[in-house]
């Protein structure tokens, strides 16, 4: 912790580089129970950059955050000196309709880049999981950030996919940018990959480019049972296999009720009808059609309190992903549910019932699951825990190349103060 008078240098350089949009933190500015000693708001590249230097000049650790939705998500930092917001940063720069590109900072909301694209009958497809409590899916440097998608991602990919070109600031405050403004232009491409999933570890985002894609005419849901895991993954080969063209394909698996899978069909009416037909003879009786998604889709499954994991897999691993997941929890009298993307392979599971001065039931399910991983050709992600829980656990678990992972961490931060330990590794 610096000195008062060390405090009061470094934050008139911050209210100076902002335009006074710096302040000291305070309660609710806590990242994942570590508390800050600045927060400071820039208004684009250029006052990022010059917070950024400043930061550097000072050693300071610094914590990007958007709406603040998923910053309990991962690992806490090691520590966390100046929490930087993006929300400032929310003009949307550049929307070429004609091109289906966008170029927007890194502090605009989701919802509101769709309200401005949709006049143009266009979106970005991307609808990352809602967190419990939240109506907001984040900011476009959020979502790179986090590398989370939702159930779109079956037919319009992840974030990685759309994102054709951004702007950075490295830890020592020089911009750097990758990526152009039209589709084709894949020069540099590389870095908008390598921040992608990189929860804010190797540079601040502030600007990025997407290519877009029109609205559908008409989009239906087909829902129907899904009773056991057995006949969860039947219905999901079904679908996947017949030429249905699916947009999205989520199931749903609660704690104390059957299960249900769902299927968005979007498109032309003449073409949707025709595939909604198709689905309900494919998923037979009980199966339904709907003008709107279920309640539960795009949601995560899990409340306050409750351990939240990602789970992925191969689509043939479904069931035994499923089963062990029951059956392990079961074991330690533990409760959990399922829902997500089940087309691509991305889960998320929650773990409830679980002691609050006993966390040792939960790192026993976690690592039991690590070590069956191999069956369902997946991985075991803690996104997020009550702290007992995270102290007990490694949440992101054995990752392949994290010696690669780390020698890019020291090449783009060498003195490890960006978001230090939210990654794998400590990273």
């Amino acid at each position: 912790m610096s000195t008062v008078t060390g405090d009061t240098a470094v934050l008139d350089a911050l209210r100076a580089a902002t335009g006074g949009e710096a302040r000291l933190a305070g309660p609710g500015d806590e990242i994942d129970g570590v508390a800050p000693t600045f927060v400071v708001a820039p208004a684009g590249t250029a006052e990022a950059a010059e917070v950024m230097r400043i930061a550097a000049a000072r050693e300071l650790a610094v914590v990007p955050s958007g709406t603040g939705t998923k910053l309990a998500w991962g690992a806490p930092p090691a520590r966390a000196d100046l929490l930087v917001r993006t929300h400032r940063m929310n003009r949307v720069i550049e929307h070429g309709a004609g091109d289906l590109v966008v170029h927007a900072e890194a502090g605009v909301t989701l919802p509101a880049l769709g309200e401005h694209l949709a006049p143009a009958r266009q979106r970005l497809a991307l609808d990352p999981v809602l967190p419990p409590g939240t109506t907001s899916a984040g900011t476009v440097g959020g979502v790179i950030a986090t590398a989370v998608s939702g159930p779109l991602r079956l037919s319009h990919g992840a974030p990685r996919d759309l994102l054709i070109g951004i702007t950075m600031v490295r830890a020592d405050g020089m911009v750097a940018k990758a990526g152009g403004k039209v589709v084709k232009n894949v020069a540099g491409y590389d870095l908008g990959k390598l921040l992608t999933g990189s929860w804010g570890t190797l540079g601040l985002i502030t600007e990025a480019v997407f290519r877009l894609h029109p609205l559908p005419a008409l989009a239906r849901w087909v829902v129907a049972p899904a009773r056991t895991p057995a006949e969860t993954y039947d219905l999901v080969r079904r679908l996947i296999h017949a030429q249905v063209v699916p947009t999205a394909l989520e199931i749903d698996q609660p704690a104390d009720s059957a299960g249900t899978l769902a299927v968005a069909l979007e498109g032309i009416p003449e073409g949707v009808d025709g595939r909604v037909a198709r689905v309900l003879e494919l998923l037979g009786e009980g199966a339904r059609v709907s003008e709107n998604a279920p309640d539960w889709w795009g949601r995560a499954p899990w409340e306050g309190g409750d351990v939240a994991l990602r789970l992925t897999h191969e689509i043939a691993g479904l069931p035994r992903l499923l089963d062990a997941f029951a059956e392990t929890a079961r074991r330690h009298g533990l409760r959990v549910a399922v829902r997500g993307s089940a087309g691509v392979g991305v889960l998320h599971g929650v773990l409830s019932g679980v002691p609050d001065a006993d966390p040792a039931g939960v790192a026993a399910v976690v690592t039991e699951l690590r070590e069956q991983a191999a069956a369902w050709s997946g991985d075991v992600v803690v996104l997020d825990a009550p702290p007992p829980v995270k102290a007990a656990v490694d949440v992101w678990g054995p990752v392949r190349g994290l010696h690669l992972m780390r020698r890019v961490k020291d090449q783009f931060d060498p003195g490890h103060r960006l978001a230090p330990g939210r990654f794998v590794g400590g990273i």
